[in-house]
């Protein structure tokens, strides 16, 4: 693997037959990341949501994205976030790679309320603060920052894709904002 955060041009990324048939037969590992400013005491005053264009619809989602094989969940959040939220976010990961939720998706309603009609997943989810200037890249149209209580109000976590809202609600427990 080369430095952290850039993909190895040798890795085994998969075509995309190759994958649509993974994606058939096996779960495949990823990491989500709730994008936080905080204060100077740590507390979390703003959370950021991406905004993206989806078949015809506009919707919210957090930054996501596949672990590589042979890739740390470190590397891969940090790959993730740069690829999502720019160069000069300058995230903070976490000192523990401890997810806190680990979330299941289905490609079907009903087993889990996280679905992804393309696969099975199972995401390692992390609270990171960043400290930079975000320009949303890949395919969000904007980064849109929240007060906590505005990111999940109801108007808010309706957008939010494949049960995602449920995701930044726990987020935000498992930092203390939320009850």
């Amino acid at each position: 693997m080369s430095s952290v955060g850039t993909p190895d041009p040798n890795s085994s990324w998969l075509s995309d037959e190759e994958l649509a048939e993974t994606r058939r037969r096996l779960p495949l590992l990823y990491v989500e990341a709730v994008p936080v400013r905080v204060d100077g005491l740590g507390r979390v005053i703003e959370v950021g949501t991406l905004v993206r264009g989806n078949s015809g619809e506009i919707t919210r989602t957090l930054v996501s994205g596949r672990v590589m094989y042979g890739e740390t969940l470190r590397d891969a959040l940090f790959r993730h976030l740069e690829k999502d939220l720019g160069p000069m976010a300058f995230p903070l990961l976490p000192a523990s790679p401890t997810p806190f939720m680990v979330a299941e998706y289905f490609p079907w309603p009903g087993d889990s309320q996280f679905t992804d009609p393309r696969q099975h997943a199972v995401s390692m989810a992390y609270v990171v603060p960043v400290t930079g200037t975000c320009e949303p890249r890949q395919d969000a149209l904007e980064l849109t920052w929240l007060s906590p209580a505005a990111a999940v109000s109801d108007d808010v976590t309706a957008d939010m894709e494949g049960g995602r809202g449920a995701l930044l609600r726990a987020a935000l427990a498992s930092v203390g904002v939320l009850p």
